[in-house]
């Protein structure tokens, strides 16, 4: 591998160690979805804040026969104690009684007016859910840069949270570089292709918290794209997708220096994606992507989602994969890191035929990617090998 090209690894540790977070606001938890919390969380109450029952019938106390002298329903307490030979018709999730020792369920037991027995034997803490089993006052309820969502977000509630603080959206602008590109299919002629790479990365980063700016495509021109990305001086990161390669119209890289812009790394150890190139202009982020669509797609995934979590104030910012057996036999691989798009099957992920780096047919209907660590060997089909899951538009 030559010098100058980062592994994966490198790569993604040296972008989290140069995204700056942005700046901090409390927004109700109810908003909150999507969010990375800015600090612990911690309960402001129990939950449950008393034993409840988990079934419909009857709290009892003592081995029985009972008999029931009251009801305790969801919002309305039995309001005394009861003592061995008595019970309560009860309710799910309603307040046990003082004295309680055990529900019997209604499928269990037999009625003659207000006398109660029992078609089995209750236990004691029979269907109970005790004081404080799910969490008590004061448990952290989340962890700082851990990811509110929805069942995040109705823990929160649950424990009397009603604002939480979070990093504030980031804005982020894409660009999409090439004289072969259209803005629209019905501008498009024999000699371009309707741009479509800035839409993918659009909807890609939307499934992070942030706001997205996808301005018409620009020539293949300096001064173009020095303009377009001074322009977007506000944004917290630009993307630009092409023109970060070597040919003779790739112009990313000098349009980049041309504004004060640093370079902090370029050209990673993996395919597709090479030609991937981070730089930093003060607390803004400019991520060059390969125009190649599988190539921008996959960097798109490893690095600009993972740039927006961190920006976001995640903890966790890279995607995790998951181990599955090949679905089929997998070829030994070269100096780079490959990630293969595939389709999971019941034999595990098995690799799409087509996997040329323009091939957007074959991209969409990958529904994970295999990793493939460079220089290692070809294994056979049922190998554990490792997995990232991909949802429709690419995310896991």
């Amino acid at each position: 591998m030559p010098a100058s090209m980062l592994t994966l690894e490198e790569a993604q540790t040296q972008l989290a160690r140069i995204v700056t977070p942005t700046g901090l606001e409390t927004i109700p938890v109810r908003d909150a979805s999507g969010r990375y919390s800015a600090a612990d969380v911690l309960a402001k109450r129990t939950q449950p804040p008393a034993d409840l029952s988990a079934m419909d019938g009857f709290a009892v106390a003592g081995a029985g026969p009972w008999t029931i002298v009251g009801e305790s329903r969801c919002g309305a307490p039995f309001a005394g104690s009861i003592a061995e030979g008595q019970a309560t018709r009860i309710s799910t999730g309603a307040v046990m009684p003082n004295g309680a020792e055990g529900v019997l369920i209604k499928e269990n037991a037999e009625l003659s007016g207000d006398d109660l027995i029992a078609q089995e034997p209750v236990a004691p803490g029979n269907h109970i859910r005790r004081k404080g089993f799910d969490f008590a006052q004061g448990a952290r309820l989340r962890a700082k840069g851990e990811r509110i969502g929805p069942a995040g977000l109705a823990l929160l509630l649950a424990g009397g949270i009603c604002e939480v603080t979070v990093h504030t959206r980031p804005l982020v602008t894409i660009f999409e570089c090439g004289d072969e590109l259209a803005e629209a299919e019905a501008t498009s002629n024999i000699g371009t292709i309707p741009a479509s790479n800035g839409a993918m990365l659009a909807a890609m980063c939307r499934t992070e918290a942030c706001t997205v700016a996808t301005p018409p495509p620009l020539p293949d021109r300096l001064d173009a794209i020095a303009r377009a990305i001074d322009d977007a001086r506000d944004s917290d990161l630009i993307i630009v997708s092409g023109g970060a390669s070597v040919g003779d119209h790739d112009l990313v890289r000098p349009a980049l220096e041309e504004f004060g812009a640093s370079i902090d790394f370029w050209r990673v150890a993996m395919k597709p994606g090479k030609p991937l190139m981070a730089a930093k202009r003060g607390r803004q982020l400019i991520l060059g992507l390969p125009g190649n669509p599988v190539s921008s797609y996959v960097t798109g995934y490893l690095f600009a989602l993972p740039a927006i979590r961190a920006m976001l104030g995640a903890t966790a910012i890279a995607p995790q994969c998951i181990h599955l057996p090949a679905g089929d036999d997998l070829p030994a691989v070269g100096a780079r890191r490959e990630f293969v798009r595939a389709r999971l099957e019941p034999s595990g992920p098995v690799p799409l035929d087509q996997q040329d780096s323009s091939g957007l047919a074959a991209l969409a209907a990958a529904d994970c990617l295999i990793e493939r660590p460079e220089g290692c060997a070809g294994v056979k089909a049922g190998t554990p090998v490792p997995v990232y899951l991909l949802g429709n538009g690419g995310i896991a």
